[in-house]
């Protein structure tokens, strides 16, 4: 197996079994993420409510499931914050344009970083 390979194999989620509900600890390793994120989601997202039962326990659905995955894929692989992927979640489309305007920001700032860096180095040379 090479490092690509095996690389891919951790990216891949495991397959849902065929239940009705599924505790905290399953649904954290069928979706990837840690418990304690499974809980700040649910109040970050309003449409992600586990059914609580005796004991305040968390019993998540395959529906819930399906959307913590898709939380993830927007935070972790597409690079989303929080609000843009409540966004995307809301409002697919208008979440993408609201992406590139923060990507073409974050290079106008990073450039200006850099002219400002080299105005010093010069600056420096100079005196």
């Amino acid at each position: 197996m090479t490092i690509n390979e095996s690389t891919k194999s951790k990216d891949r989620l495991p397959p849902i079994p065929d239940k009705r509900y599924f505790t905290i600890g399953e649904t954290s390793y069928l979706c990837g993420v840690k418990p304690h994120v499974l809980r700040y989601w649910e109040q970050e997202f309003p449409r992600l409510k586990p059914t609580k039962r005796r004991g305040n326990r968390r019993y998540y659905q395959l529906n819930d499931l399906m959307m913590i995955r898709q939380i993830r894929r927007l935070l972790y692989d597409d690079g989303f914050t929080i609000e843009g992927a409540r966004a995307q979640l809301l409002h697919p489309g208008e979440a993408n344009k609201e992406l590139k305007k923060e990507i073409v920001l974050q290079k106008i700032i990073t450039d200006l970083e850099n002219v400002l860096q080299k105005l010093k180095m010069e600056e420096v040379i100079i005196t």
